[in-house]
């Protein structure tokens, strides 16, 4: 990927200073370069070939680069290097770096990408999350082993540090604050304010971001002690040749039938997010891919964080291959709900389209066209993270024309080149017998259905919840009535609609489709050659996504 590069301290003086260009010539320590090839990483993102050298150096920096560039591992390798340096001297087990994110995903997350890092040298170095929202004492005994990393919400290390869990004001050598941008729009700006006071005097401090608002320099100032800025500037996406756009002209009534149509026909392969412009659509749109055998997960802002972080990791595991979001504003900028007058309750750490790492995803499809530029690059941005490929097609309906125009415009200007989107040319004509089978499951997908689907989900989340154990020990009955509760009725599951008669399927597409006489035998032969393993199956899938551009005309 090309980019400008630019290194500077707070008085813009350049750093023309050579870096390494491999892993291996940052000398770091053998046991991380063996867990960074069990992962895979056969050479550092630009972010990471800049970033790496100057945190090792004991730099304070500041680092805007976009999501999915390996910010994370820009940070987590140098503080694990400088652990693990540490322990040849050190006398006793302390905690020397706290890394910050805004939401309990994102902490998560982190906490993997640490965890795979220390993979080979986990007795020496330890980690912990405690962003999630169990009770502080429950708590209280990882804090007390005082492990090397603890990442959290800033809210969340303000209880622990206020109830004396944990001491950081002697051993801290290392604070990171991750997604720097959102910290203070997500509320957190008094919480890291307070936070600072329980910190030394003297450690080195790292701000990510993805890009550089008022808020990232506030934060900048409270700090960063004269950093090294680290820009690439670079488009919000990946360049065309790595991420396709694509768009499919499809009105409302037609989205559901394309839809259908595109995965029943295997015209879309590999992992895919599907987005939608609000919470109902979720719902609508995953009873409806279930009445023709079709699994899928979903994803928004009114989902509890547990039931968030287990539907991410169900996708990312091979669970679901397909996975509905939505991405409302709010979602983005959850502080403006407080103005809005909303009957439902959203969760002010949550934010679908931006942060959340979803692995190897092949296919974003915005079954509703996003409403700015901002959400459209955050959608986009899922997919054709590092150096994989990825496809983003949208369905745009004459209503949402303009929309595109807004997008099609901004992405031109990033880009400087004419031509952005590609039209996917799809008849649908073609598949009419799709159309009819569409048009019946998608008027069946009810607001009383689509009710009762959100209904048996906070039911099930109820039951699962671990802060109502107590009460339902305490209240029989009431758990008793729970599970004894009418079954709710969401769509009549038909077993036919799951499979594709071979006459509604066009010729043309039936060997892509997998239909016909020579279906049995390709079958035979990819269950021959074919891996087992989970995450090798993925990485297939991610180098080979939306692969069919056309229906070929019937000649």
């Amino acid at each position: 990927m090309s980019a400008d590069k630019r290194i500077a301290t707070d008085e813009e003086e350049e750093d023309e200073e050579e870096k390494p260009k491999n892993f291996h010539e940052m000398e770091l320590d053998d046991r991380i370069l063996k867990a960074v090839a069990k992962l895979g990483w056969l050479e550092p993102t630009l972010i990471q070939e800049k970033t790496i050298p100057l945190l090792l150096d004991g730099k304070d920096v500041l680092v805007r680069a976009r999501t999915g560039s390996g910010k994370t591992a820009a940070f987590a390798i140098p503080i694990i290097q400088k652990i693990l340096s540490g322990k040849q001297t050190q006398m006793r087990q302390e905690i020397k770096a706290l890394i910050l994110a805004p939401s309990k995903e994102l902490c998560k997350q982190i906490h993997q990408v640490v965890s795979d890092l220390t993979n080979k040298c986990s007795r020496e170095v330890k980690s912990v999350d405690i962003s999630s929202p169990l009770e502080l004492n429950a708590q209280k005994p990882l804090l007390a082993e005082k492990p090397d990393i603890v990442i959290a919400t800033p809210g969340r290390l303000l209880q622990h540090l206020k109830a004396n869990n944990v001491s950081v004001k002697k051993t801290l050598e290392t604070l990171v604050i991750d997604e720097a941008d959102l910290v203070f729009s997500f509320g957190y700006e008094d919480d890291v304010k307070s936070v600072l006071a329980y910190l030394p005097t003297v450690y080195q401090a790292v701000l990510a971001s993805a890009t550089l608002s008022e808020d990232v320099l506030s934060l900048k100032a409270l700090v960063l002690h004269n950093p090294a800025i680290l820009k690439l500037e670079e488009p919000p996406l990946a360049p065309p040749s790595q991420l396709a756009h694509y768009t499919l002209a499809a009105e409302e009534n037609d989205k559901a039938a394309i839809l259908y149509a595109l995965l029943k026909l295997h015209l879309v392969r590999g992992k895919t997010i599907i987005f939608v412009n609000t919470v109902d659509r979720c719902y609508k749109l995953k009873l409806f891919l279930e009445q023709f055998g079709i699994p899928t997960c979903v994803l928004n802002s009114e989902l509890p964080a547990s039931a968030r972080c287990r539907a991410v990791t169900y996708f990312n595991s091979g669970t679901y291959d397909i996975i509905i979001a939505s991405d409302e504003k709010a979602l983005e900028e959850p502080l403006m709900v407080k103005d809005k007058k909303s009957k439902r309750r959203k969760d002010n750490e949550s934010g679908v389209a931006r942060g959340i790492d979803f692995q190897f995803v092949s296919n974003v499809i915005n079954f509703d066209f996003p409403l700015d530029v901002t959400s459209y690059i955050h959608r986009a941005g899922r997919t054709a993270r590092g150096k994989n490929q990825g496809t983003a097609l949208s369905f745009v309906a004459m209503r949402e024309r303009s929309l595109l125009d807004e997008v099609d415009t901004q992405l031109k200007e990033g880009y400087n080149r004419e031509n952005i989107f590609k039209t996917y040319q799809f008849k649908l004509d073609e598949v009419e017998g799709f159309r009819y089978r569409a048009k019946d499951a998608w008027k069946a997908v009810t607001r009383i259905a689509v009710r009762e689907a959100r209904l048996k989900e906070i039911k099930q989340e109820v039951l699962n919840c671990e802060k109502l154990k107590g009460y339902f020990e305490e209240n029989p009955k009431d758990l008793k009535s729970l599970r004894q509760d009418k079954a709710l009725h969401t769509v009549r599951q038909q077993p036919h609609l799951k499979d594709v008669p071979e006459y509604i399927v066009p010729q043309t597409l039936k060997r892509i489709a997998g239909i016909g006489k020579r279906k049995r035998k390709f079958d035979r032969e990819a269950a021959a050659t074919g891996s087992s393993a989970s995450k090798s199956k993925h990485l297939a899938r991610a180098s080979n996504p939306l692969i069919s551009l056309s229906i070929p005309r019937k000649k």
